[in-house]
């Protein structure tokens, strides 16, 4: 999640929850972190929880369900463990610092024969090739910039380096800072964007309507990213395969899908959103 204002992901995080082993097969841990803050300004410390149980029954992730989490990003994943073992130190997301900031990155897929040379301070506590891969990205972004980098300039970097990783298998990706929320589509991920004047949502894993406009006002927006729609009546893009998208203050900053308009690719605006699309100082 990528918020205007600071945000509670209560009503989706239940239902992304359930699919930990109850809706769905991805059993083998989860993790949720977010960066914390209760102004305007996004919060720059993290909340990281992790449990190698599923996240349906994990009784951290039913505390979470209660808990008033107020963020401005959010990256949260239930696990498939397809490389390494089911533990906690493998479980997503994973956190770095760079730059004197907390990074978050989460990953859906697989990738066969990664090996990258890693001699920087980025180094895997787990065997997954999610946080290999993390860490290099890391390591190359540090390689890149010598001080901290705005977001245009980030999102052109990675752009150069996602493609060296996506080359050896599946690389879905979420990836935060606190300031910006990426988003890299390699075979599936959605989002879905909201904003004043808010609608009723159905969520499809838990049976429960919950009306946007009873806990939102015309100057919250919010996007939401996920592998699967998280609900049955909102209109949920399909990221094309290869597309790397920056979220900032709930909304498209950068795009690189080709379908956007001519000379769309990383700058300030794309076709499928506009600049006052919304998110919520209490969304769901």
């Amino acid at each position: 999640m990528n918020s205007h204002l600071p945000a509670s992901l209560t009503l989706s995080f239940t239902g992304f929850s359930q699919r930990g082993g109850c809706t769905d097969h991805h059993a083998d841990g989860w993790g949720i972190a977010f960066f914390e803050g209760d102004d305007t300004t996004p919060g720059k410390g993290v909340r990281h929880f992790v449990d190698r149980e599923g996240a349906s029954t994990s009784p951290i992730a039913n505390m979470l369900r209660s808990y008033p989490i107020k963020s401005h990003n959010v990256v949260a994943h239930v696990r498939k463990a397809t490389v390494g073992a089911v533990t906690l130190e493998n479980c997503h997301p994973f956190v770095r610092e760079l730059w004197g900031r907390y990074w978050v990155f989460a990953h859906n897929g697989d990738l066969k024969d990664y090996r990258p040379a890693l001699h920087g301070s980025f180094r895997p506590v787990g065997n997954t090739d999610s946080e290999l891969a993390f860490c290099w990205l890391l390591q190359e972004l540090a390689k890149s910039h010598a001080g901290v980098p705005s977001v245009d300039e980030l999102s052109r970097t990675l752009s150069e380096l996602v493609p060296q990783i996506a080359k050896y298998g599946t690389f879905n990706f979420l990836l935060s800072n606190g300031q910006a929320l990426w988003a890299h589509a390699s075979t599936k991920l959605y989002y879905v964007l909201r904003q004043h004047p808010f609608t009723e949502v159905h969520l499809k894993d838990e049976d429960i309507d919950v009306d946007l406009a009873d806990l939102n006002g015309p100057d919250d927006r919010l996007a939401i990213v996920v592998t699967e729609p998280l609900t049955t009546n909102e209109d949920w893009v399909a990221m094309a395969p290869g597309e790397l998208t920056v979220f900032v203050d709930g909304a498209i900053a950068r795009c690189s899908n080709a379908r956007c308009e001519p000379g769309c690719q990383f700058v300030s605006a794309c076709s499928r959103a506009s600049t006052n699309i919304a998110a919520t100082s209490n969304p769901v």
